[in-house]
C-alpha cells in the first residue's frame, strides 16, 4: 500500500508539473516574460530539462530581463544532461558563437559598406571648371557629367537593391546573433546605409550645382561671342 500511495504522489506531481510548465509556455507565448520566469524557474530548480531549456533560452536571449551567457549555459548542460536535445543543440551554438565571435561583432559594429562604393560603384566627382571656351571643352565636360552620372544612377540602384543590408550578413552568421545582437545590427546596418546614401546625395548636389554655374556660364560665353562674330561680319 505504501508503495502504491508513493506511486500515486509521483504521477500527481508529475501532472502537476506538466501543467504548470503548459501554463510557463503560455505565459511565454503571451509575452508575460516576468510570470513565465517565475514558472520556468521554480520548474527548472525542481530539475525539470523542459523548463530548464526554456528557462536557459531566456537568459540567452535577455527575456529574462538580462543577457546572462553563462546561466544560460549552464542550464543547457543540465538540461541536456536528461536528455533534452534543444538544449545539446543550443550549446553547439554557443560553442559556434565563441568560434565565430570577430565575424559576429563585424556584422554589428564594423562593416563599413566599402564595396558600395567602391569598383563600378565608385564615382569620382567629374572636374568643372568655371567656364568652357571652346567646343572641345565643353564637350569633354558634358562627358565627364554624363559618364559620373550614369555611375551615381547604377550605385544608387545597387545600393537599394541591397536593401536593407541586413541581407548580407552570411545565413551561418546570422543564425548564431542573438536577439540583442540581431537588432542591434540592424540598427548598425541601417546608419551605415543612411551615411552612403546621404554622402552620395550632397557629393550629387554639389556638383549638379557646378555643373549648373559651368553651363550657364559656358552659354552665356558662347552667347556673347556669337555677337561679336555677328558684329564683326556685318
Amino acid at each position: 500500500m505504501k508503495r502504491l500511495l508513493f506511486c500515486l504522489t509521483l504521477t500527481i506531481a508529475g501532472a502537476a508539473c506538466a501543467g504548470e510548465l503548459e501554463d510557463a509556455n503560455a505565459l511565454f507565448e503571451k509575452k508575460d516574460y516576468a510570470g513565465a520566469l517565475k514558472l520556468y524557474t521554480k520548474l527548472a530548480n525542481a530539475g525539470n530539462p523542459q523548463a530548464q531549456q526554456q528557462l536557459g533560452q531566456m537568459y540567452w536571449y535577455g527575456e529574462a530581463g538580462m543577457v546572462d551567457e553563462g546561466r544560460a549555459k549552464e542550464l543547457f548542460e543540465k538540461s541536456a544532461a536528461k536528455g533534452n536535445k534543444v538544449a545539446a543543440e543550443s550549446l553547439v551554438v554557443m560553442e559556434q558563437r565563441v568560434a565565430k565571435r570577430a565575424e559576429i561583432d563585424y556584422w554589428v559594429k564594423g562593416y563599413d559598406g566599402a564595396e558600395l562604393q567602391s569598383g563600378e560603384y565608385r564615382c569620382p566627382s567629374p572636374r568643372i571648371p568655371a567656364v568652357s571656351k571652346v567646343n572641345d571643352e565643353i564637350d569633354r565636360v558634358n562627358k565627364l557629367v554624363t559618364t559620373w552620372q550614369d555611375c551615381y544612377n547604377k550605385m544608387v540602384t545597387n545600393l537599394n537593391a541591397q536593401s536593407p543590408l541586413t541581407k548580407k550578413i552570411p545565413a551561418d552568421i546570422a543564425k548564431l546573433m542573438t536577439k540583442e545582437e540581431t537588432d542591434a545590427s540592424a540598427a548598425y546596418l541601417e546608419r551605415v546605409r543612411q551615411n552612403i546614401a546621404e554622402g552620395a546625395k550632397v557629393s550629387s548636389k554639389m556638383i549638379l550645382a557646378d555643373f549648373a554655374a559651368w553651363r550657364s556660364a559656358t552659354e552665356a560665353f558662347v552667347t556673347q561671342h556669337n555677337a561679336v562674330v555677328k558684329k564683326a561680319s556685318n
